[in-house]
């Protein structure tokens, strides 16, 4: 029986978690983890220090980024991309481009949640207060915080229900063929990330993942916070119908009242560390052909 577990699927500051890359190693060799990845929504300043610490600590550390694609009707369709060189410089530099385009978009987002707040009469949250709570980049999540913090919301449903949502800027994405090219370039594969979350209807996940799979994906998240084990289940299967990796990961940010633990999902997700030893067979059968 499988005794080592993992968390493949981990954010921090550097996206829109709340804790360090070094705090979320800390969590991670606190939970009894043996190996995690740090993927950070288009970003990846963390993993150098992720990894650091990680020799610290013993804990296994694979690079990891979580990339906002799209592909046709299918918006903010995100792909997991795991092993790839992080000091790759085409690859820093699309990924420089992409969050310059993310922070002005969260300013533009806090900016209009200001206008709603005073056609509310109420107090606009400070964009300084919301960048200090995120201690790095901004999210959707930190604003939501500080909405909470504020007292106009309960809780995070109804800070994007009646605020982020209506007050939302439209995100930019790579075209799912693009991310994948930029994630093989750099050395990498490719996972599709928390399949029930892009679309919950099974025929058509069929068709996606095998457009995707003519593209390049090498990978299914079979394991996420989307998926009962029926779930999981089927999507291993999947998976193996089109000789695909298996991963996993608890999507971890940090929010205060989450559910979501390091190393542990929503309903207990639990990882195997077989789902490593896929990604480096399919590292070393990538970097073999090339």
């Amino acid at each position: 029986m499988e005794t080592r577990y993992v968390d493949l699927h981990l954010h921090s500051t550097c996206s829109d978690g709340f804790f360090s890359p070094e705090e979320v190693v800390g969590l991670a060799e606190s939970a009894g983890l043996v190996t995690i990845a740090l993927a950070d929504h288009d970003n990846i300043d963390g993993i150098s220090r992720a990894m650091q610490a990680g020799v610290l600590s013993g804990l296994e550390i694979l690079a990891g980024v979580e990339l906002s694609s799209q592909w046709h009707t299918y918006t903010d369709m995100h792909l997991l991309g795991y092993g790839f060189d992080y000091q790759d410089p085409y690859l820093i530099r699309a990924l420089t481009e992409f969050q310059e385009f993310r922070a002005t978009r969260n300013r533009q987002i806090v900016e209009r949640v200001n206008l709603k707040l005073l056609d509310e009469k109420r107090q606009p949250i400070d964009p300084d207060a919301v960048q200090r709570l995120a201690g790095g980049t901004i999210g959707r999540p930190h604003i939501a915080l500080a909405l909470r913090q504020a007292g106009f919301v309960r809780n995070n449903d109804e800070a994007f229900s009646h605020y982020l949502v209506p007050c939302n800027v439209p995100k930019r994405y790579f075209p799912a063929d693009e991310a994948i090219n930029l994630i093989h370039g750099s050395g990498g594969i490719v996972v599709l990330a928390h399949p029930p979350y892009v679309t919950r209807d099974r025929h058509k996940l069929e068709l996606l993942v095998a457009e995707l799979v003519d593209l390049g994906l090498d990978g299914i998240e079979a394991y996420n916070n989307g998926s009962g084990l029926e779930d999981t289940d089927w999507l291993i299967k999947l998976a193996r119908k089109h000789d695909l990796v298996v991963s996993g990961g608890s999507d971890f940010h940090g929010d205060s009242g989450s559910l979501i633990e390091v190393g542990k999902g929503v309903r207990g997700i639990r990882v195997p560390y077989s789902c490593v030893g896929e990604i480096k067979g399919a590292l070393k059968r990538l970097h073999q052909k090339s």
